[in-house]
């Protein structure tokens, strides 16, 4: 595959969470909020790379770019804005940065929240702020951070783990008796569509209680407000 950015007008599914029901037991959920704006759903092979088993990080990654280069095109031109980088152009920028050797270029090493952190600073002049927890334990002291991260900003969030290591993106937070995150997983294989993603499961709301005791976690939250 040539190391050049991924052509966008590739039929890409864009906000996959519409139409998702909220959690079971909505009934006791006091507050929700969701991601703010368009983005894209990247996943492995969506661009006939095959990248099974070590690509979910880029997958994450360029979800993300997605949603912010449709918020940059809003007020610049499209020559203006960098197009969502593909797997190689990722690679390349990281030994361009100095972060990983030249070695890198061609490998299936993964990728985790710092690297996608400084890929987004570096294409799209955004910084991202990294939000670390020891274990799935603390994650529910993160719920407020996590709702005024998408009141203020609204783009989406990569999750990344050690133990827990499929990378993840956070769509959304719905909150009440129960705490719950709204997941999307990179790790699809094949051409999706919303009532599979749903059905599923590869969109879902994930009770906070569900994530790994002995892992610990890092979310790379965009700081950029939607328009």
């Amino acid at each position: 595959m040539k190391a050049n950015a991924m052509d966008d007008v590739q039929e890409l599914l864009t906000d996959v969470h519409h139409g998702l029901a909220l959690p079971e037991d909505h009934a006791s959920l006091s507050t929700s909020c969701i991601v703010t704006g368009s983005y894209k759903y990247y996943h492995y092979g969506c661009d006939k790379f095959d990248d099974r088993g070590w690509g979910c990080g880029y997958r994450t990654l360029q979800t993300l770019c997605s949603w912010i280069r449709l918020q940059k095109l809003k007020d610049k031109d499209e020559k203006n804005v960098n197009k969502v980088p593909s797997l190689p152009v990722i690679q390349q920028g990281l030994v361009a940065m100095g972060d990983k050797p030249d070695t890198f270029i061609g490998s299936r090493n993964w990728i985790g929240s710092f690297e996608v952190c400084i890929t987004i600073d570096h294409l799209y002049d955004v910084p991202c702020k990294i939000m670390h927890i020891n274990s799935g334990r603390e994650l529910q002291s993160k719920i407020p951070a996590l709702m005024e991260h998408f009141q203020q900003f609204g783009s989406p969030v990569m999750m990344g783990g050690d133990t827990d290591s499929s990378s993840k993106g956070i769509l959304g937070v719905c909150t009440g008796t129960k705490s719950y995150l709204l997941v999307l997983d990179p790790h699809f294989w094949g051409t999706p569509t919303n009532s599979i993603l749903h059905e599923d499961k590869w969109l879902s709301w994930k009770p906070v209680d569900d994530f790994l005791e002995d892992s610990f976690y890092n979310f790379c939250l965009p700081q950029l407000k939607a328009r």
